[in-house]
């Protein structure tokens, strides 16, 4: 934590006048942040050099399994090219939009009959906020599904037509065959890191009390999220800071449409898992974005790459909250294994406006 390493230095300075003090933290803060800046990059050139050395026996199983399942997926994509009458329109607007809705109720569903059915009472132990939307009301469901329909319908089509406008101009893959899982693998990682960009600032420009009031504050009326909450967000934010930052990458890149649709898949999958209230066994750890509705300041972005360069997750990196921030292939639930530190710690419940 960077407090904890500016801290036992700053206790030096004890004596010295208000001025000097800060002056003398401003540089310190900065030597942390290049630290910080140096240990990623020591990171990503160490991880770089090894995926190097092992990338002959990792391409080979992983082209292995492409190719022995090449056949199926790409006999699967001659069904859709067909259903969609080999119409560019159709694969780029309508394509996307209707997979993203489909998985978006369908998977969020899963997880709303944990909140509704008495399958809430095996999965109480995995909640990151114990004790809030019990019970949930089945009314907050409804307006929920009524303003992410909206939104998804209404705001999302125009924003992909918009889209495959933009795209008829830039150019993109148009083969009927599908791309090869090399090159997928490297625009889905591109896509990662622009996702994390543009959601990380788009996010943290909503959050400006000239605009905060106007847009973002509906999103906050669930302190503590439920899977589907996830685009309840005004039509300008959804357009903004949801789908935007989805499709950006897709569109500088002139992604393949199969590419598209199996990010928009895997997007949509992320941020139901990161708003649903539980961090279940051996899934990916939702507690960053959880936090973020529970203190409101912290934890902006997707990766939180940019949340640490930016010092947005300082309070969350001294919580247990972080100490569980993490895939846990056990089915002990997380908070008995790193459970609170501040026993006066206030329980909110639900939803609060």
């Amino acid at each position: 934590m960077e407090d904890t390493l500016i801290r036992p230095k700053m206790e030096l300075l004890e004596g010295t006048p208000e001025n000097e003090r800060s002056s003398a933290k401003e540089v310190l803060e900065e030597g942390t942040v290049w630290s910080s800046l140096k240990k990623a990059l020591v990171i990503i050139t160490t991880t770089s050099v090894v995926l190097l050395a092992m990338r002959n026996t990792v391409t080979y199983h992983l082209q292995h399994f492409w190719g022995a399942s090449g056949n199926f997926w790409q006999h699967q994509w001659d069904k859709i090219l067909e259903l969609c009458g080999h119409d560019e329109f159709n694969l780029i607007v309508y394509g996307p939009a209707i997979l993203s809705y489909l998985v978006y109720w369908g998977v969020g569903s899963f997880y709303t009959l944990l909140d509704l059915t008495s399958l809430h009472k095996f999965a109480r132990k995995y909640k990151m906020q114990p004790h809030t939307n019990e019970p949930l009301q089945l009314r907050e469901v409804l307006k929920t599904f009524v303003v992410v329909s909206f939104n998804q319908i209404i705001a999302g089509i125009p924003f992909l037509i918009l889209g495959y406008w933009f795209m008829q101009v830039r150019g993109y893959d148009r083969s009927l065959q599908l791309p090869t899982f090399h090159w997928v693998l490297f625009e889905l990682v591109i896509c990662v890191i622009v996702i994390e960009f543009g959601f990380y600032y788009a996010h943290r420009l909503i959050h400006h009390r000239s605009l905060y009031k106007h847009i973002h504050k509906i999103h906050h009326e669930w302190q503590s999220p439920i899977a589907i909450s996830a685009l309840y967000v005004h039509p300008v934010e959804y357009t903004f800071a949801n789908i935007g930052p989805v499709m950006l990458g897709p569109m500088l890149l002139g992604s393949h449409p199969a590419t598209m649709w199996l990010w928009c898949t895997l997007a949509t999958m992320n941020t139901l898992n990161a708003h649903c209230g539980y961090h279940l066994p051996f899934f990916p750890s939702p507690e960053a974005h959880d936090f973020h509705h529970l203190k409101f300041n912290q934890c902006y972005g997707v990766l939180g790459i940019l949340d640490h360069l930016h010092g947005t997750d300082k309070t969350f990196r001294a919580s247990a909250n972080y100490a569980r921030h993490q895939t846990f292939l056990t089915l002990a639930p997380p908070r008995k294994m790193f459970p609170d530190v501040d026993p006066d710690a206030k329980v909110i419940k639900g939803k609060s406006c």
